[in-house]
């Protein structure tokens, strides 16, 4: 049996450029899933997009660019979201379909996500770090690539996590602690996370103080061994996250991180919707 993904995202993220609740539903049916979270982005962070990488972005994006080069992510239509949960939960009655946010720097604009989190029912609330500050900057990270020395961005990248730990509780799930890993450059060699350990130890404890859950995000996959030192940690709980922007990515290397996870001591929940615990 495979973990529930709980990193979905469909046509309501702005990001999505071939996402679909309806399809990504059906694909968690063929693949035998019992539930699925929908965890849509909630940002609030305009973000500095470089002149010459304008020209790069899918339409969609070049739109959302502001004069002043900032681009700043549109609303979440709540609404029209949890409209789109309740006709699937109607189509697909045998798929727990959970409802869901991805929070991103949640602990820089508290009041805006008090006001988001008030708008509506929400099963599943990750929050997540997806940009650095850069001067009086904000920069999404896979663009600060070639700005910082990769060790450098990582280890600014989970201090920022460790802040966005011990600011906010408005989430429950740590998102893809490993983010910066996903543009990680060939040239820099083999990411190798031992290099990194006390860093991210000091992540991992500060989630397990507050009892709250760490993903396994498989867009790269997490490294195993991060997944040790969340247990030797107290960490009591963790997530699966595909992170898919399209219905094909829903799950994706779940039945290999799964006995991985097993493998280090975690197991699945009571129910099938439940986040795995330690063993």
């Amino acid at each position: 049996m495979l973990p529930t993904d709980s990193h979905v995202h469909t046509e309501w993220s702005w990001d999505c450029l071939a996402g679909s609740m309806t399809a990504s539903c059906q694909k968690a049916v063929d693949l035998g899933l019992r539930s699925i979270a929908f965890t849509e982005h909630t940002d609030f962070t305009a973000w500095l997009i470089p002149p010459e990488a304008v020209s790069t972005m899918p339409r969609k994006y070049q739109e959302m660019v502001r004069d002043d080069g900032t681009l700043l992510p549109p609303p979440l239509d709540v609404t029209g979201y949890l409209s789109c949960i309740e006709e699937c939960r109607s189509r697909f009655p045998g798929l727990r379909i959970l409802s869901g946010l991805e929070l991103g720097e949640p602990h820089w604009h508290s009041a805006k996500v008090e006001d988001v989190l008030r708008s509506g029912a929400f099963d599943r609330v990750l929050g997540s770090v997806h940009s650095l500050r850069e001067g009086p900057h904000a920069l999404v990270v896979e663009r600060l690539h070639g700005v910082r020395r990769p060790d450098e961005l990582l280890r600014d990248y989970l201090a920022e996590a460790l802040a966005m730990v011990e600011q906010s509780d408005s989430f429950e799930v740590l998102g893809h602690l490993d983010y910066p890993v996903r543009a990680w450059p060939v040239q820099a060699g083999p990411f190798e996370p031992a290099r990194f350990e006390e860093e991210f130890r000091t992540v991992l404890r500060a989630l397990a103080t507050g009892d709250r859950v760490l993903e396994i995000n498989t867009a790269v996959p997490l490294d195993v061994v991060i997944v040790r030192w969340w247990r030797e940690c107290g960490g009591q709980r963790i997530s699966f996250g595909s992170d898919a922007h399209e219905p094909d990515r829903v799950a994706r290397d779940f039945a290999r991180m799964g006995a991985l996870a097993e493998g280090c001591g975690f197991v699945p929940g009571r129910s099938d919707s439940d986040f795995w615990r330690r063993s």
